[in-house]
């Protein structure tokens, strides 16, 4: 394993994001050294292990695990399985997270992870053995008061499984039992938590809610349009469907349709598990990108990968609000071009959070070995979603700021004040 310290020039970040830590942190007037404490990851770990395939022949896998910062609590964050993994774009996710914990005011740091691979290229076996590899390969790294993965693109709650098999494997046996926190996003027969597969896009459905009763706009017969079908985007359009909200068009890998009544969320999200795309859905017209952004709704709820509303495609956007289910699926100039446009901004640090707050509460349940049911699930997460929202909404008018900034200066408020009373050892 190539454990890589940052370096001194170095930032966790893209152009675009190292501009809103900096006007966040600007606008504030974060402590220098914190500032500095925070532009930096504290520990990058990059890890090359060799996989026996279904046929015999070897190949060698990379994998990374960056810890941002960890002086709220133990690093917390998810394992990705996509071929544009790298330690750049790991490095942005896992600060990301930092900020995320920290403005839904939970006790963890931020960090990322994953593999730079296609999982559509590799059978069940071979995953599982490429997942028990890595998790071997990153040994201590990761640990059940230490650091934590959860799923993230890609990854579900089988791949969790296999990690925390794996590492209670690599335990001593009376230390086992003690140590099935390890991840979150496991199987719920395994200590998994109720209501997790859920959990991100029924943060994102409550944060449009307040969204909409901060404004008083009725989400009955509202419109919106979603931007990748898989866990979050179908959960989100599962859970807006009781409010008689109409599902214009969505756009995943395999290609975009549409529907002027509206699309059943529910068939769709049948029709996706067993075709594996949104392409060919009955009854529906197929678009393409260009028709599919420029379609005309109140709600986009981004929920694929991220970069996907730039200067070129923010123009097209014709909604009332960007609901940011995916990590950062704006880039800093389509925000400009949103802000020029009037469209109001829900940024992925607090819409998205929904997933890590309910990790956090299976991280509880499995320490404390308690099970909770769902309406108690859900009551916390609602709670503290909400508490998020009003914080972030408060920041923003007091600073007379965009909500994107408001959120960092949420974060970074409360990391700067950990760190001004703990003091920097020595």
């Amino acid at each position: 394993m190539s454990v890589v310290s940052a370096r001194p020039d170095s930032a966790p970040s893209t152009d675009g994001t190292s501009y809103q830590f900096n006007r966040a942190a600007d606008l504030m007037g974060l402590d220098a050294d914190v500032r500095r404490i925070l532009a930096h990851a504290a520990n990058e770990s990059v890890v090359n292990f060799p996989v026996k395939m279904d046929d015999g022949h070897v190949e060698i896998f990379t994998g990374y695990r960056v810890q941002h910062n960890n002086v709220l609590g133990p690093y917390k964050g998810g394992l990705r399985f996509h071929p544009d993994v790298d330690l750049k774009h790991v490095r942005e996710l896992a600060a990301w997270m930092t900020w995320k914990t920290a403005i839904s005011d939970l006790p963890f740091g931020g960090a990322k992870g994953g593999i730079a691979i296609d999982p559509r290229q590799y059978s069940e076996r071979e995953l599982e053995r490429i997942t028990r590899r890595f998790t071997y390969a990153l040994g201590d790294v990761i640990g059940p008061d230490h650091d934590i993965p959860a799923p993230d693109v890609n990854t579900n709650a089988q791949v969790m499984a296999w990690i925390l098999d794996t590492y209670l494997s690599m335990v001593p046996p009376q230390q086992r039992m003690r140590s099935m926190h390890v991840v979150t996003g496991k199987p719920i027969g395994l200590g998994g938590c109720v209501g997790r597969d859920k959990a991100t896009g029924q943060g994102v459905v409550i944060s449009i809610e307040n969204w909409a009763r901060d404004r008083g706009f009725s989400l009955k017969d509202a419109t919106y349009t979603v931007q990748g079908f898989g866990n979050v985007g179908s959960w989100t359009a599962r859970l807006l469907a009781p409010y008689h909200a109409r599902l214009l068009a969505v756009e995943d890998h395999t290609g975009a349709i549409m529907r002027e009544r509206g699309l059943d969320p529910f068939e769709l999200a049948g029709w996706v598990a067993e075709h594996g795309g949104v392409a060919g859905f009955p009854d529906a017209d197929p678009i393409d990108h260009r028709t599919f952004l420029s379609t005309k709704a109140d709600i986009f709820v981004p929920a694929a990968l991220g970069g996907q509303i730039t200067a070129e495609t923010a123009p097209l956007l014709d909604v009332q609000l960007v609901a940011e289910a995916a990590n950062g699926p704006t880039t800093h100039e389509g925000e400009l071009v949103l802000a020029e446009k009037g469209i109001s901004i829900l940024p992925d640090v607090l819409c998205n959070s929904g997933g890590v707050i309910v990790s956090y509460l299976e991280w509880l349940q499995s320490k404390r070995s308690e099970a909770w049911d769902l309406d108690e699930v859900d009551g916390k997460l609602r709670r503290k979603i909400t508490a998020a929202y009003e914080r972030v909404r408060d920041t923003a008018r007091t600073h007379g700021c965009d909500w994107r900034t408001a959120a960092y200066i949420v974060a970074f408020e409360r990391l700067e004040r950990v760190y001004m009373e703990r003091g920097i050892f020595p």
